[in-house]
């Protein structure tokens, strides 16, 4: 199954909650989610049963490989049925989590046992108070390095590590955040600062180019290049050429890589999106509760995909840049 540019189905990303226990400015901004803002109801939310059912739909479509997101998906009670569930669907050769890391390790070996294949960890500095500015949030980063401890210890791996980097807060940690994971199989990533949504007041000005994090990188530690690793790989991989270690960039803003995307996101209430800077998704949920058969909300899928053309990044011009569109759907609820 291929969208309008050729593109396949091979990956889906689905949210299981709204909610945060942090409040980082890049994604989920105090001023907007603060103690006023209404959080989804639990009856809007998919259930786990509701959520198995339509991954059987997109196994059987072609999509091999699931990625349980949020909001903070660790949140969401008795996650663990969820992956025994999912991990159990024929087709699905990849299953893992996107975590901030504050609850991994009290859950790490629940999820390993259940199913659950690999995290990836956000951790956006190793210094206290630049992880709180990016968070802000009283956020202590050891514990999300007991975490990753956590879920290394339990088999859950290899583990990537997100730092997401944005100019005159958190770059100058770039050095020691690659000085920590050296030496550590675990694959440091670097993310350049998106402006995903509207509520994060993103501007061009803050984004750290991914070529400039990694000469910042090689000229310390020489980096060699890598091939991708599989289809629709997003990040571009180095390896250190003194043989410890690799990592990543992610640069969907000077380098996008909207040609190769093979991913399709699922909200935590069931809108079925095409792309991450999305304006709008089409609601699935509203078929699995009116009784639709596997196969309408296979059509519906199919007739969703088919008519794809996103690739807002490739065609991200001087002026959306500047002026964000309030329309788009933001990070915290289509899940990153």
């Amino acid at each position: 199954m291929l969208d309008r540019l050729e593109r396949p189905m091979r990956d889906l990303r689905i949210s299981v909650t709204d909610r945060c226990n942090l409040r980082c400015t890049y994604c989920m901004p105090r001023a907007v989610y603060g103690p006023g803002h209404q959080f989804m109801q639990r009856e809007e939310l998919l259930t786990f049963a509701e959520i198995a059912r339509l991954a059987r739909v997109f196994a059987r479509l072609g999509v091999g490989k699931i990625r349980l997101t949020g909001g903070e998906p660790l949140l969401r009670r008795g996650l663990h049925g969820l992956v025994g569930a999912l991990s159990a669907i024929e087709g699905i050769t990849d299953l893992a989590l996107t975590t901030n890391g504050l609850l991994l390790a009290g859950n790490a070996q629940r999820l390993a046992d259940a199913g659950l294949a690999r995290v990836t960890v956000s951790l956006d500095a190793l210094d206290r108070q630049t992880a709180q500015a990016m968070s802000d949030t009283p956020v202590r980063p050891g514990r999300v390095l007991e975490g990753i401890d956590a879920a290394a210890a339990a088999g859950l791996a290899p583990i990537k590590v997100n730092m997401v980097v944005r100019r005159g807060v958190n770059d100058h940690q770039v050095p020691h955040m690659a000085e920590h994971f050296r030496n550590r199989p675990h694959v440091l990533r670097f993310i350049e600062y998106m402006d995903v949504g509207s509520s994060n007041g993103w501007r061009i000005d803050d984004v750290v180019p991914a070529a400039d994090i990694l000469a910042a990188i090689d000229a310390r530690w020489p980096l060699q290049a890598l091939p991708p690793a599989g289809e629709g790989e997003v990040a571009r991989r180095y390896r250190y050429r003194d043989g410890a270690g690799e990592i990543g960039v992610i640069g969907s803003v000077s380098v996008p890589f909207c040609a190769t995307c093979t991913r399709a996101r699922l909200s935590a209430d069931g809108k079925l999106f095409t792309c991450l800077f999305a304006r709008r998704g089409t609601d699935l949920r509203q078929l699995l509760r009116s009784g639709a058969t596997d196969a309408q909300i296979t059509a519906c899928v199919e007739a969703v995909w088919s008519a794809r053309s996103d690739r807002y990044s490739a065609e991200r011009s001087a002026a959306s840049a500047a002026a964000p569109d309030p329309a788009r759907v933001e990070m915290s609820y289509i899940g990153g």
